[in-house]
């Protein structure tokens, strides 16, 4: 295993542990699972260019849309949903928060390509790494394997006007500790 990977495992593991390790709201086996799925990627590939950033300071060369992702077969009792986009191996393998989302009532299930870039009603947007409460798609330095790009969806039991806006990754992944119900995720990577 590669550097690389292994700071991305390790990376998962701890946004996993930082949730609680997710729990399955009491589901039983005979339940479809919840799931995490995009039209514009499947998990695992790359994402396009047009996912990329466009920041011109940074020569990313992308348009900014962002990815459509839907979920489904979420636990019984969800009240509200919360999205992460990471980046395990952004700066310099300390991990980059791309984009948060949460308040996200349990009627969404899914948001179109380009409405996370744009905002929308169904979401508040937290602070990410670069204090953006919107998308900003991948701009991973030139040369560099692809980096992984985690997308998360975790069901809560909490109210979706329960939490304030401007929050950053952790101050969410604190205030839905023991309010999970269980979570999905698919991978994109991007290099340039």
């Amino acid at each position: 295993m590669n550097l690389g990977n292994a700071r991305f495992f390790l990376a998962a593991g701890v946004a996993v542990a930082a949730l609680g390790a997710i729990a399955t709201g009491g589901s039983n086996a005979a339940s479809a699972p919840f799931t995490l799925a995009s039209s514009s990627f499947a998990d695992g590939a790359m994402l396009t260019k047009k996912n990329a950033a466009d920041d011109p300071m940074r020569m990313c060369g992308g348009e900014n849309v962002s990815p459509a992702l839907a979920w489904a077969n979420a636990p019984a009792k969800t009240k509200s949903y919360v999205v992460f986009m990471l980046d395990p191996e952004g700066l310099l393998g300390q991990g980059v928060s791309h984009w948060v989302g949460y308040n996200i009532p349990a009627n969404v299930t899914g948001f179109a390509e380009g409405e996370i870039t744009k905002g929308s009603k169904n979401f508040v947007g937290g602070k990410g790494t670069r204090d953006n409460a919107l998308y900003i798609g991948p701009c991973p330095p030139i040369g560099d394997s692809p980096h992984h790009y985690v997308f998360t969806v975790v069901a809560t039991e909490l109210e979706p006007a329960s939490l304030k806006p401007g929050m950053t990754r952790d101050e969410v992944y604190a205030a839905i500790k023991g309010h999970t119900l269980g979570g999905a995720t698919i991978v994109g990577k991007y290099a340039r």
